[in-house]
């Protein structure tokens, strides 16, 4: 199933395992790991790759599951601080860190993990831990296939992009992976409490609308709503035409769910009225009903607030050599500085992932990134120093860091990084 929302949140996909490289920076190394990259970030991938570190007195790690000395092909993770330790996961086909220090809105720091226990995509669960004293699971997510959470509009406000995967799979008797995308979702913890955001982010769903409504023809449309809408043995016609009206018909699916998961029902209801086989309709309109209601959103409140919320942000400079800090706005304009903040603590890296040569090769020479890195420790901007290179810009878009700290909180901050590739 193709992850659109990474287009809004200008992530880049992460490459195979023979496309990497280790990648020092400043006074830490990356964690090194040759897993098999999925959409999301895996720390562990069936017992390979492993991370560890300590973040205010307590002890994260992530690796193989050992028996003896010997680790098996199967993941775990956990938590430790002094009195206290932490089991998150154990015999999980894949593990990946997707949070470390910032707060998701909770009022403390946490650690979110993806865990797939399967291995193979389904029933992934995500699981936020306090690491503040007491160590406890806060919450856990369920439902969607992967979980990116971010600073999207660098606004101070950081939400956790999902979709509603297994409730998409098998409607209609559709599997999920013919569906291009499963209906997204945007969620905010307030004050500890899951909100549903997806309102705010119009912008993102008019664009798959858009995209959505220039794939199909009035010809598709117009055979469509002239089929039974469950496309029953009565109107199956020749095979280019069942793959047309198959086609038409997810895409109809795809375009009712960016209304409704984007808090506009009415007009979700009116492209169903438009779009659907007259006959269908009220069976239709109830399924997708059901679906909304019995998905991830289930029992989570939706958010009043306002779309288009635009704030600015600020971003902690430590490039410069004296102190600064700029005031971005993420909607164009230009930054404003001042000179009288206290430098901060600058992010340090989780996993990174760099793509290899165009030819295949490994990079033979040492190049700087400059990065804007946001109070959830993903890459909200890249620029390659004195150099060329483009794929290290869009690999740089799935970098995972513990963020930057200012007075003890998570803040964005743009600073610099230096990789070289092994020998």
């Amino acid at each position: 199933m193709r992850k659109v929302r990474q287009l809004y949140l200008n992530k880049a996909p992460v490459r195979s395992a023979g496309e990497l490289l280790c990648l020092f920076s400043l006074a830490f190394c990356t964690a090194y790991s040759q897993v098999q990259a999925s959409a999301h970030d895996i720390t562990c991938d069936t017992g390979s790759g492993e991370y560890k570190t300590e973040f205010s007195g307590t002890t994260v790690e992530v690796g193989p599951m050992r028996k003896g000395s010997f680790a098996e092909r199967a993941c775990s993770a956990r938590l430790a601080r002094k009195g206290q330790e932490l089991s998150v996961a154990d015999d999980a086909g894949q593990i990946g860190i997707d949070v470390l220090g910032a707060d998701l809105g909770f009022g403390k720091p946490v650690v979110a993990f993806q865990v797939d226990q399967t291995g193979r995509g389904s029933n992934v669960e995500y699981r936020i831990y306090s690491l503040a004293k007491p160590l406890r699971l806060l919450q856990t997510l369920s439902g969607g296939d992967s979980y990116t959470a971010a600073d999207t509009d660098l606004d101070g406000r950081i939400e956790i992009w999902t979709d509603d995967a297994k409730a998409i799979d098998g409607f209609e008797r559709i599997p999920a992976v013919d569906f291009d995308f499963a209906p997204p979702v945007v969620i905010r913890f307030a004050k500890g409490h899951p909100v549903d955001v997806g309102s705010e982010f119009l912008p993102y769903y008019d664009e798959l609308i858009a995209r959505l409504r220039s794939q199909m023809s009035q010809a598709d449309l117009t055979g469509f709503k002239q089929s039974d809408g469950k496309l029953s043995l009565k109107s199956l016609g020749k095979d280019a035409e069942l793959h047309r009206l198959f086609r038409t018909k997810i895409s109809v699916l795809e375009l009712v769910c960016a209304y409704l998961y984007s808090g506009r029902e009415s007009q979700a209801w009116n492209a169903l009225s438009d779009y659907w086989p007259l006959q269908d309709l009220p069976r239709m309109r109830d399924a997708i009903t059901d679906l909304h209601s019995r998905g991830i959103l289930r029992n989570i409140e939706h958010s009043r607030s306002q779309p288009y919320h635009r704030g600015r942000a600020k971003i902690y400079d430590a490039v410069a050599t004296s102190p600064v800090v700029s005031t971005v706005n993420p909607y164009g304009g230009a930054p404003d500085s001042s000179q009288s903040e206290p430098p901060v603590v600058q992010p340090k890296s989780i996993l990174l992932r760099r793509p290899t040569s165009p030819d295949g090769s490994l990079p033979s020479q040492n190049e700087t990134v400059e990065l804007v890195v946001d109070a959830a420790g993903k890459v909200r901007s890249a620029k390659v120093i004195k150099a060329d290179d483009p794929q290290l810009v869009q690999a740089a878009f799935g970098w995972h860091f513990i963020p930057a700290f200012h007075d003890g909180n998570p803040v964005a901050c743009r600073f610099r990084l230096s990789i070289w590739a092994l020998k």
